[in-house]
């Protein structure tokens, strides 16, 4: 890291809280991707996948929260700017892993053309769907897991494109 990327914006001269100041910023078109994991007993994954879980259509009620998730980061997460997301995607991937053994994989994408950038809003998307997933079918697996949110790749603002490193 260079001397301005090791500098921590959120913090002003003294050491306390603020709120960057985007104003003086170009908008430009940004868009994030996260992904996250729950991990379940293969027969919760078959559940879910043929729409038999006690609380009706997992993945719908799912996708639905992560949206709404997505475009309350501003009210959730302190210090980020509330944002008009233009688009929130939430896709899944069945992981079928065999034995004991099996996963939903969260996929969010956001953009937007903005000021700042939208990876905390693919961040929420793809932390509070899996939530949803465990709270919807908690009654069939109360082990479950959520792991493995993170940033998989950004796109626009200043600091240009990331992607995670295989």
């Amino acid at each position: 890291m260079n001397g301005d990327s090791a500098r921590l914006t959120h913090l002003d001269e003294t050491g306390a809280a603020r709120m960057v100041d985007v104003g003086a910023k170009a908008a430009t078109a940004r868009r994030a991707v996260a992904s996250g994991r729950i991990t379940m007993a293969p027969q919760v994954l078959a559940a879910i996948r043929a729409g038999n879980a006690p609380k009706g259509d997992v993945l719908s009620a799912a996708r639905i929260a992560g949206i709404m998730a997505a475009k309350r980061t501003g009210e959730l997460i302190p210090l980020c700017h509330p944002l008009g997301l233009e688009a929130v995607d939430i896709d899944f991937d069945y992981e079928e892993r065999g034995g004991s053994q099996a996963a939903i994989r969260v996929t969010a994408t956001a953009s937007l053309t903005g000021k700042t950038g939208v990876e905390m809003e693919a961040m929420t998307a793809v932390s509070v769907a899996p939530l949803t997933i465990y709270d919807m079918a908690k009654a069939l697996d109360k082990a479950m897991v959520i792991d493995n949110v993170r940033l998989i790749a950004k796109s626009g603002g200043k600091s240009g494109d990331w992607s995670s490193p295989a």
